[in-house]
């Protein structure tokens, strides 16, 4: 089969390198208007397999000869994209994934789910991290049960060296990083989707040595897309994203200082104080370094009558040897499973959904241990706290 990947940077580059592994995919296309951008893709993946394009993803009438014949084309460049290249998938016969990205866009690639379905074709969004594997372990845990009445879903990413004053890394896109720190962020509580304040109710987390306390806060990552799909399943949920202690406090403070802020500085100049952030971030912290991705997952509910917690746990830490970090890894491993699945045509029908919906959960599991992201699941009895400091040892 033939996979075509629009956009050669970080998470689509890494997309690029597990697709040209696999025994099924003959060619991976992989298009970017940036030259230094597929040169980096040359050296990172080394398989004749690969074919580059410099190509501007925007312009679809250069773009569309050169994807046509794809099995399925993933979206990764800017998310901003994404719908555009879905619609080009329904014109060219292709069907289509993302690793996910503003909600509005989101929304906008699932109501094209009859012309996807009339032509046989799937269009899947978020089939990253998060949104994208965790959803898939939430509605994973909610499947076992009768009715559930609270599911928590904690994610991030912490550098393994970290160094004061900041102790972290911009793993992903700064730009991204800021967007989620500022939008509005939502839950599901009491069977109620409500709107909570990003950056707000902080709690601690435990993991595992070497990581220990950390906590967990509310950010956009927890998207009304991703929080709708579970609204009529779960009584309560929440979404928050994990850190090192005190890195929620450090980011209120520059929010507060207007420092995410899209006004300009001043009449002489152009450049906002979001712009300026962004460039510091890019300079100060935007450096690789080794991280590690946590994820955990506990999904509490009843089955036959008698209260269960269902807990899924991924620990993914970089490797030294593969010049892929974790969270690249952990966002671009999924997504690449579900170009493969659509690929091969796994999925029959056609139309528009979400992983967790969409895909069988189980396999997809199983797939990504395949490819060394194992996650650990374990049910228990009773309503588990996963604040709670014995966290780690009730379910080690």
């Amino acid at each position: 089969m033939i996979i075509s990947v629009v956009g050669a940077g970080a998470i689509g580059s890494a997309v690029a390198r597990d697709l040209a592994l696999r025994e099924g995919v003959t060619e991976v296309r992989v298009c970017d208007a940036r030259s230094r951008a597929l040169q980096s893709l040359g050296e990172l993946v080394s398989s004749s397999k690969l074919r580059p394009f410099q190509v501007e993803g925007r312009d679809a009438t250069v773009l569309a000869p050169i994807i046509e014949g794809s099995s399925c084309v993933v979206g990764a460049a800017d998310p901003t994209l994404n719908l555009s290249l879905a619609r080009l998938c329904l014109n060219i016969g292709s069907h289509f994934c993302d690793p996910g990205g503003f909600d509005t866009v989101t929304e906008s690639i699932l109501e094209l789910g009859d012309a996807a379905r009339d032509k046989g074709l799937w269009l899947i969004p978020n089939c990253g991290l998060a949104p994208g594997l965790a959803n898939v372990l939430c509605m994973l845990g909610i499947e076992h049960f009768d009715t559930v009445e609270h599911a928590h879903i904690r994610v991030g990413d912490i550098t393994l060296n970290p160094e004061p004053p900041f102790d972290f890394r911009v793993s992903t896109s700064p730009q991204k990083m800021v967007e989620d720190y500022t939008n509005t962020s939502f839950a599901i509580r009491d069977g109620a989707l409500v709107e909570v304040e990003p950056l707000a109710d902080v709690e601690h987390i435990f993991f595992e040595e070497p990581y220990g306390l950390l906590e967990a806060f509310n950010t956009a990552v927890s998207g009304g897309t991703m929080i709708r799909t579970f609204a009529d399943r779960v009584r309560n949920l929440d979404v928050k994203t994990i850190k090192r202690p005190g890195h929620a406090d450090q980011w209120r403070f520059l929010v507060s200082l207007g420092f995410a802020e899209r006004r300009s500085i001043d009449l002489r100049t152009h450049l906002t104080y979001r712009d300026v952030l962004l460039r510091r971030l890019r300079s100060l912290l935007g450096d690789d370094q080794p991280d590690v991705v946590l994820l955990r997952v506990l999904v509490c509910g009843e089955r036959a009558g008698e209260r269960k917690t269902i807990a899924y746990e991924l620990i993914q830490s970089s490797a030294e040897d593969d010049g892929i970090g974790a969270v690249r890894a952990a966002t671009s491993i999924p997504t690449a499973i579900v170009a493969e699945t659509l690929g091969a045509g796994e999925i029959a029908g056609g139309g528009s959904g979400v992983p967790e919906v969409v895909l069988d959960k189980e396999q997809f599991v199983q797939r990504l241990a395949q490819r060394g992201m194992v996650v650990k699941a374990r049910e228990l009895d009773g309503w588990l706290d996963l604040s709670d400091p014995q966290y780690a040892a009730k379910v080690g």
